[in-house]
């Protein structure tokens, strides 16, 4: 499940015009070296999963106890380094990208581990450190930039996950062009993917098999200041092929309110050797939402259709760019149908600028369950789900923009067979979060 979502609006540029820029990128170029940056971002996560009514962490300290109840409790601290090179000067800019990830355990236990923040041992630990490395080339060319190699992707149908101490990292192609003011053009090949926990080359597997090739293409385009929509595709070699659109609408008001409307839409089907299973979905979220003075008020409607649920996962596990994907679930089971209820609180307008809460609550039904050994229907899925939020950043001061947050969710699910999401289970999750800007 997603930590952050994704609008159209970020992805296209702001201005809503068609005529060609002034004056490109690339000429405005000062040298490899001089328009070059160096972060390092710093990530603690501890993370609580309290499994409830007998669906339980298996691990073998669990299984002693007959494996009824469990839970999953660890911190890790995730620390990024990442430089970024300027461009030759010239027609064709070169450069390049370098990262490291680096995870440290900082408590962890075998009857506790199991939330995706640590890779595992042979002995069914977490491991204590892992590093990894990686980098790209990339070519510039006026507004337009192709870079090949390790890189973090921000696609609706091909997203690297960041909702753990370290990111997933996706190797590959990818052409990004905003020759055209308002409109973004992209389109790129990816042959692997690594998990957010292990370093090896294409990690990130799906029943068991990894990703071959994922070819994508998208075009987002800003039609106004308010206005803007896109529309992605891909191909997923022998997994599943997908179509993904999106509409978003932002309108001022008049004495600090505003009105805004997102709407998504995912298309997929299976393709090739259907390693995820028979895969035939269509899936779409309308979320308008009321903004007056500290407070946001949004509604979000989602529903799901067709002969199974949405997948992904081996196109990376951000890849869901959907109003009722939270903090657990994602309520994309099959036939699923979703309401969600959200209050956001800035507390700016209140003398305490940083400060935010959010809360939401989200309740889904009509979710198609089937026994896995004979295929009978079963009885109608519903689940449900609450979450809220406290975030705090430093505004000033040697540590600004040191960030903490605390986030909580309930999830409870009227059947253990409701395999479309989770079963009861809660989460808690305290993160503390500090980027430097070094260079």
């Amino acid at each position: 499940m997603q930590v952050m979502k994704w609008s159209a609006l970020a992805l296209a540029v702001t201005a809503g015009t068609t005529q060609l820029a002034f004056a490109s990128a690339q000429s405005d170029s000062k040298g490899i070296v001089e328009d070059s940056s160096f972060d390092i971002f710093n990530r603690a996560l501890y993370m609580n999963r309290d499994y409830k009514h007998g669906y339980s962490n298996v691990s073998p300290a669990n299984e002693l106890k007959g494996d009824r109840t469990g839970y999953r409790e660890e911190t890790g601290l995730g620390i990024r380094l990442l430089f970024e090179s300027g461009f030759t000067q010239g027609t064709v800019g070169v450069g390049f990208d370098a990262h490291s990830l680096s995870n440290i355990k900082i408590d962890s236990g075998r009857g506790r581990h199991g939330n995706g923040i640590f890779a595992t041992t042979d002995e069914g630990r977490a491991d204590d450190t892992t590093t990894e490395v990686g980098g790209a080339i990339k070519f510039r060319i006026s507004d337009t930039v192709l870079k090949y190699g390790n890189q973090f992707v921000a696609s609706p149908v091909f997203s690297t996950d960041d909702s753990r101490t370290l990111p997933e990292v996706a190797t590959g192609t990818y052409l990004v062009s905003n020759e055209i003011e308002g409109l973004e053009l992209s389109a790129g090949r990816f042959t692997a993917i690594n998990s957010q926990t292990n370093t090896g080359r294409d990690s990130n597997s799906q029943s068991d098999e990894t990703l071959r090739s994922a070819n994508i293409v998208g075009a987002s385009y800003a039609f106004t200041e308010n206005f803007s929509g896109a529309i992605h595709a891909s191909d997923v070699e022998d997994f599943y092929k997908k179509t993904y659109v999106n509409l978003n609408f932002n309108q001022p008001l008049a004495d600090d309110q505003s009105l805004s409307v997102d709407f998504n839409f995912y298309r997929t089907t299976d393709d090739g050797q259907e390693f995820a299973g028979e895969v035939d979905n269509k899936v779409w979220s309308l979320a308008p939402s009321y903004s007056i003075g500290a407070h946001k008020f949004t509604v979000a409607y989602q529903q799901s259709s067709g002969d199974s649920g949405y997948t992904y996962g081996v196109d990376g596990n951000g890849t869901i760019w959907l109003a009722n994907s939270v903090q657990i679930s994602d309520f994309v089971g099959e036939d699923e149908k979703s309401w969600q209820a959200r209050y956001d609180l800035d507390m700016t307008s209140y003398g305490v600028p940083g400060l935010s809460f959010m809360t939401r609550y989200i309740t889904g039904d009509n979710i198609s369950l089937y026994d896995a050994d004979t295929g009978v229907e079963l009885e109608e899925g519903r689940e449900h789900e609450w979450n809220a939020e406290a975030k705090y950043v430093i505004q000033e001061g040697a540590a600004k923009d040191l960030s903490f947050r605390v986030r909580h969710a309930v999830h409870r699910a009227n059947t253990v067979e409701n395999s479309a999401n989770y079963t009861d289970l809660n989460d808690t999750r305290l993160i503390v979060e500090y980027p430097l800007d070094v260079l």
